[in-house]
């Protein structure tokens, strides 16, 4: 999601994996990075096919929210995260027959590189996105961990790319992988929203996003999905990996086509969806869904990672869940955060989870199902 920007500008197989601290150590600070365990709750989750399944082999149905926050609340601190994350926080996600969580991230708080995070030291950021985490998956929840800003070489990462950089992003999903290893509730989404190439899907667009390096609409060397896959398996972690398309994640249509190669076998198609017109994305109708999504889903698993309705209303999110829900589709709506809806789509009024007339329709779907 890309409002909040303008808002701060102007927002059945179980795999055992041995991490060393020192494997986790990012080049911004040398304090060991504290590896997730997950708890006695914690489900697996793995690809199997078309789908994602429990550790008994059953498909699971990623059907949640976006707590946004980690990515901006480091850069001007001196809290991790934006709003309350204590239980009473993660009782009121819960309540909405949430299933998945998706955190976003900011590589240089993660890191400790250029200044940030600020009012915090780095490793003490890294220990609070953990204890979240750990916390969310012990619960019985599945959780998302997307790269949401970044920034190249000594600028700050105070907002999103149009593609991840090569300075930092490889190193970042290093760490975040080896923390997250033995976490098998934990999934990677590599970068949140491609954009290059003009945010179109031209050839040139979706080669970028596979391959980086020198792209159009770019300043800087980029790191495309192949590299950062490779980072994060270097480490170990056979974790899914959700990898996104260009043209702000919006398309998928070519996606078999560019994907890169995992050796785990563990990857998960991305899109993000939102509407109405003038606000939408690449792919806002039923029959675009048809024609490109669900053909795909027969394939890999697919799963919504951002889904809402710029309007305030649930007019988008609602025929879409419905849609997803019969295909076996995985869902996220943006997003778990107080905000005025004319900004972004904003699930609740406060922290204890009023929902918003827009948050009302995905809690309601939530609870019916």
């Amino acid at each position: 999601m890309r409002t909040r920007l303008r808002m701060l500008l102007a927002p059945a197989l179980v795999v055992l994996v041995a991490v060393s601290c020192s494997a986790a150590t990012p080049p911004g600070d040398t304090a060991p990075v504290p590896l997730s365990a997950g708890g006695p709750g914690t489900p697996v989750v793995t690809v199997a096919g078309n789908r994602l399944v429990d550790g008994r082999g059953e498909p699971v149905a990623l059907r949640g929210v976006n707590r946004s926050g980690t990515q901006y609340a480091c850069t001007y601190g001196p809290d991790t995260f934006d709003g309350p994350v204590d239980q009473p926080a993660i009782d009121a996600i819960r309540s909405w027959g949430v299933t998945a969580v998706r955190v976003s991230l900011n590589e240089q708080c993660w890191l400790g590189l250029n200044g940030l995070p600020v009012g915090r030291r780095a490793e003490e950021h890294r220990r609070d996105v953990v204890d979240l985490v750990d916390r969310l998956t012990a619960q019985g929840l599945v959780v998302i961990v997307d790269l949401h800003w970044n920034a190249p070489g000594s600028t700050r990462a105070l907002g999103q790319q149009p593609m991840a950089d090569r300075d930092h992003a490889p190193a970042f999903w290093r760490s975040v992988a080896a923390t997250f290893a033995a976490n098998r509730a934990v999934l990677f989404d590599l970068y949140n929203e491609p954009y290059p190439d003009r945010n179109t899907a031209s050839d040139t667009a979706w080669r970028c996003v596979r391959d980086g390096g020198t792209c159009p609409g770019v300043d800087f060397a980029t790191a495309g999905m192949q590299e950062l896959v490779d980072a994060v398996r270097s480490t170990g972690a056979v974790n899914p990996i959700l990898v996104a398309g260009p043209q702000w994640a919006g398309s998928v249509d070519r996606w078999l086509e560019y994907r890169p190669d995992d050796p785990a076998q563990q990857l998960v198609a991305s899109i993000h969806i939102y509407g109405p017109a003038p606000d939408e994305t690449a792919c806002p109708t039923q029959a675009c869904w048809d024609a490109t999504i669900a053909p795909l889903a027969l394939q890999v698993p697919v799963v919504i990672g951002e889904m809402g309705n710029m309007d305030c209303t649930s007019s988008v999110i609602e025929p879409l869940a419905a849609w997803a829900d019969g295909r076996g589709i995985g869902y996220l709506a943006w997003g778990w955060v107080t905000s005025d809806c004319a900004e972004e789509p904003a699930l609740i009024s406060d922290y204890g989870g009023t929902p918003t007339p827009y948050g009302a329709g995905l809690r309601d779907h939530l609870r019916r199902d």
